[in-house]
């Protein structure tokens, strides 16, 4: 009998997250951290795993203690971790953020002169980048060599039939230029069936900042699906025939950076599930915003019990369906 096809394959970073357990704290004078699995590829797998699929992450670490906890938390999270290349030649990044909430929290990576999982290669791709149900990829991955060929070539490899998720998470330190990023999101989205990002992410990827115009144009490459957030002010979706606009989902804030992480996990959830397009991103703004009120990342992702609860308490935040003029 054949294996059941993973859920969600991800492609992307990973490292070790350490988190002051110090708000309002600058970075200098912080004196307690805490230690968590990172990074926004495994971050997805992770949430997608907690919603009940399964899920396995391509990525790297080095041979380093770090590398050994990166690989056992995935495990102890439900991602398979057997895809995860030990690169002796480099260590397992890590990264510091401070923590002023709500909406003030700069990240320190430490990623010089690269990181395992930038050197992950066409030879490292597993079979689940063509069979998976669903292959998440994030921009960054493009940024440099090798990783860049092996994430062109996992999208020349997807079978027909599965679909395929661009973040397009964009992060400037990881590129010489603003242009480099959007030649790079041009040359994938050919090959992308959904689209997500936030406005100045969909500004790089497509020119433009209103929402909706991205959204357009982002259909006008090709995608099936854009998805635009826009923080506090609500996440907009687009289909050719169909526009959804979800508010956003009051909490109190803690840490907003693993937000997006929680919230794409969740859209995997409904692509998965069948559901309709309002369901699917009402459910993850609900989802995005449990994250938000947490200090880590990959361990605050929630279980879909909990994503229910938080909506059943907001019974005001519904989405917005219209159908647009063509």
């Amino acid at each position: 009998m054949d294996e059941p096809l993973t859920d969600v394959c991800t492609i992307g970073r990973c490292g070790v997250d350490l988190y002051p357990l110090e708000m309002n704290t600058r970075l200098e004078d912080v004196t307690r951290f805490g230690k968590f699995l990172g990074g926004s590829a495994t971050n997805v797998a992770v949430a997608a795993a907690r919603l009940g699929h399964t899920a396995c992450t391509l990525t790297g670490v080095g041979d380093d203690p770090f590398g050994r906890f990166v690989r056992a938390e995935m495990t102890r999270l439900g991602v398979d971790a057997s895809h995860v290349v030990v690169n002796p030649s480099f260590n397992t990044p890590v990264t510091f953020c401070e923590v002023f909430p709500p909406d003030h929290f700069p990240l320190f990576f430490y990623r010089q002169p690269t990181t395992p999982d930038l050197e992950i290669s066409i030879d490292d791709l597993p079979d689940e980048v063509t069979t998976a149900r669903i292959l998440w990829l994030t921009l960054s991955g493009f940024s440099v060599e090798p990783s860049r060929s092996a994430h062109h070539e996992a999208l020349r490899r997807r079978a027909p039939g599965g679909l395929t998720v661009l973040d397009l998470d964009h992060r400037p330190r990881f590129w010489t230029s603003e242009e480099e990023a959007s030649q790079q999101v041009a040359a994938a989205l050919d090959h992308v069936d959904v689209a997500i990002g936030n406005l100045d992410e969909c500004r790089i990827a497509v020119g433009k900042d209103d929402p909706d115009e991205a959204a357009r144009a982002l259909l006008d490459r090709g995608v099936r699906i854009a998805i635009v957030k826009q923080g506090l002010m609500g996440t907009l979706a687009r289909t050719v025939d169909e526009r959804v606009y979800v508010p956003a989902t009051n909490v109190r804030i803690r840490n907003g950076l693993g937000a997006g992480d929680g919230f794409g996990g969740a859209v995997c959830h409904g692509l998965l599930s069948g559901w309709s397009l309002a369901d699917t991103i009402a459910f993850a703004s609900a989802a995005g915003a449990i994250v938000a009120s947490r200090l880590e990342c990959s361990t605050a992702m929630p279980r879909a019990d909990e994503v229910e609860r938080l909506m059943d308490s907001n019974p005001h935040v519904k989405p917005v369906v219209s159908r647009p003029n063509h």
